[in-house]
Parts: C-alpha cells; structure tokens; sequence
C-alpha cells in the first residue's frame, strides 16, 4: 500500500516527504508488531532491548550509561526500565561498597530464561518481515538506512 493511501491524501508530495513519512510509518509497524509478540511475555519492547544488552555483556554488569548509550529509543527512562526489570527480577543491581552511587546492573539466570522463550519468536517475526523482499534488497536497504544516518 502506498504512503498517501496510508495517510488517506490525494496530495502530491515530494520524494523526500514520501521517504520520511515511510520510514516513520514502517518503524512505527515494526514496533507494533514487537510489542505483540512480546506481550504474552509480559515485556516492553524498551524492556526486551535492556535485557538484550544485559546479555550481550555476557555477565559482566553494565551501567546505566552504557544501557542508556547502546538502546535502540535513546528516549527511554533507563533508570525506569532498570527498576522494572528489576522487579520482576529479570536483573539485579550491584552497588558498589566504595561508592555507593556506582551502581551497575547484571541480567540474572530467570532474564536469561526469558530471552531464551522470546529469541524464536523474534527471530520468527523478523524473518517474517524481512522475507517480503529479497537478500540483495535487504543488503542494500541496510546500506541506505546506514547512509541516512550519518
């Protein structure tokens, strides 16, 4: 379907409208799509993407600038999305004995579980998407998007 059918406009736009407007609206559908297939599983998308660069530290402990840094939305409230995980004890926070203010925080065993139940969903849901076109388009869209942000 196209942008202005989408949008519901019979207006002529430019190229470079066209093309935020579908990078806004296709990232928008992206996220939907995450935010179901993660809620059977109780998480945020926000949520998901901590526990993954908890893993990704692979047990050492991050801070919450390096969580902060390494997100997908840099509009997250980290220390929110931290507490919460934390409550359902998906990490743990370490506080240093010698600084108290230095506070680093680790994926435990039941987050690692989790993201065990979800990386086939995901990667499910990705595949899905992805395969709507073909490898040669998906290479060269990655090395556009790339362009565009930089």
């Amino acid at each position: 379907m196209k942008i202005e059918e989408l949008l519901k406009t019979k207006d002529k736009m430019p190229e470079s409208r066209r093309l935020v407007l579908n990078l806004i609206v296709t990232a928008n559908h992206i996220s939907e799509l995450l935010a179901e297939a993660l809620k059977p599983f109780g998480i945020s998308n926000q949520q998901f993407n901590v526990l993954r660069i908890l893993r990704g530290q692979k047990g050492k402990p991050a801070n919450l600038s390096t969580i902060q840094e390494r997100m997908v939305s840099k509009m997250s409230n980290t220390t929110r999305l931290v507490d919460k995980l934390a409550d359902k004890e998906l990490c743990e926070r370490i506080v240093c004995p010698s600084n108290r203010r230095k506070v680093e925080i680790r994926i435990t065993k039941k987050g690692l579980e989790l993201l065990k139940k979800i990386d086939p969903v995901i990667d499910k849901l990705e595949n899905d998407f992805a395969k709507k076109i073909n490898e040669k388009e998906i290479l060269s869209l990655n090395t556009n998007l790339n362009e565009l942000r930089s």
